[in-house]
């Protein structure tokens, strides 16, 4: 499932490449035509994030809600303008080669797997769009046929809703949730969430979280979860910041101590920031250089416990136990997180 440093990495690019700019909006998969027949034409004015939901604004007090859920992702195509808030502070684009590829500050590398690539943001896919990215036009994935270069691009697979500028293209594929909304309905939504370190003031956020954990008789792995308690925490960031923080995942919220509840909301903070610059849940500290290109190269490479079921713990050398809490796997070391 995207989690929510994808979405604010959609978000920012909604707002460089549509915001200012008038859309024609279709539904090919036809799911969705009514509501595409209300915005095609509109201009786009702002755009929203917050956790793992997404809102676009188009003139005339009509909002865009998506939430991507399990299977979601937007694919992009065309000629876009890449976010530089969304580059790391040595410049890379966040983008990176599972195959191993060094990473230049000068040239962006690209994730062949999909996570969180700039084509395709949301559940891994790949695009057959190219994209354009400051200076540098490369294809993502040419399959030969010269679909590539056709504009507008073909139409592949099931797309809920397609958004087009003159240069742009945008397809929504497999979303839990893409409806249209008033002002007031979004207000209702998003007082539903709970927290994004990103949206509400950070001591502010870290209070209500505070606050609800606090009360809760529920097990700390499922408020994490919860996006009611807290907003964009998924299934790779719970296990790890459980593990980062050393807690047991069944710890009921109320017993939890107020300190150590505190830092995973400051963790979280930091963790967050760090997905949206580089596009990868990256939750390894002080990796040296050549640690770094691994960790960003590959997965297995950038985590404590998620994924490594059966794995010695990096720390102690325990098996990483995999279980099922919440109808999600849950990844974690039973002798570091007594």
């Amino acid at each position: 499932m995207p989690e929510g440093h994808s979405v604010h990495r959609i978000a920012r690019q909604f707002d460089r490449n549509y915001v200012g700019h008038a859309v024609t909006a279709s539904s090919p998969q036809g799911r969705f035509a009514e509501g595409a027949a209300l915005i095609d034409g509109r201009e786009v004015e702002r755009v929203r994030a917050v956790g793992k939901q997404m809102f676009l604004a188009f003139e005339g007090d009509l909002w865009l809600r998506v939430h991507l859920g399990m299977y979601g992702a937007w694919d992009f195509a065309g000629e876009i303008v890449f976010d530089p808030t969304i580059a790391s502070a040595n410049g890379r684009m966040g983008q990176t080669n599972q195959r191993g590829t060094e990473l230049h500050e000068a040239s962006p590398v690209f994730d062949l797997a999909g996570e969180n690539s700039l084509a395709s943001i949301g559940a891994p896919r790949r695009t057959r769009g190219r994209v354009r990215m400051s200076e540098q036009t490369r294809g993502l994935d040419d399959p030969g046929d010269g679909a590539d270069n056709e504009w507008p691009p073909p139409v592949v697979g099931q797309v809920r809703l397609r958004l087009m500028t003159e240069a742009t293209c945008a397809d929504l594929r497999g979303p839990t949730a893409c409806e249209l909304q008033n002002p007031d309905e979004v207000q209702a939504t998003i007082a539903k969430l709970g927290p994004d370190p990103l949206v509400d003031d950070p001591a502010e956020g870290e209070e209500r979280f505070v606050s609800v954990v606090r009360r809760k008789p529920t097990p700390i792995g499922l408020l994490l979860m919860d996006q009611n308690v807290v907003s964009g925490i998924g299934n790779v960031y719970r296990a790890e910041l459980l593990y980062r923080a050393l807690l047991d995942p069944h710890t009921p919220g109320k017993v939890v101590p107020e300190e150590i509840v505190r830092g995973i909301w400051r963790d979280w903070s930091r963790l967050l920031v760090i997905g949206v610059e580089t596009g990868q849940m990256m939750t390894m500290d002080d990796l040296d250089p050549e640690a770094y290109r691994r960790a960003m190269a590959s997965r297995d490479d950038r985590h404590w416990v998620y994924h490594r079921a059966g794995l010695p713990c990096r720390v102690c050398g325990t098996e990483i136990v995999l279980e099922e809490m919440g109808a999600r796997k849950l990844y974690w070391c039973p002798t570091c997180q007594k």
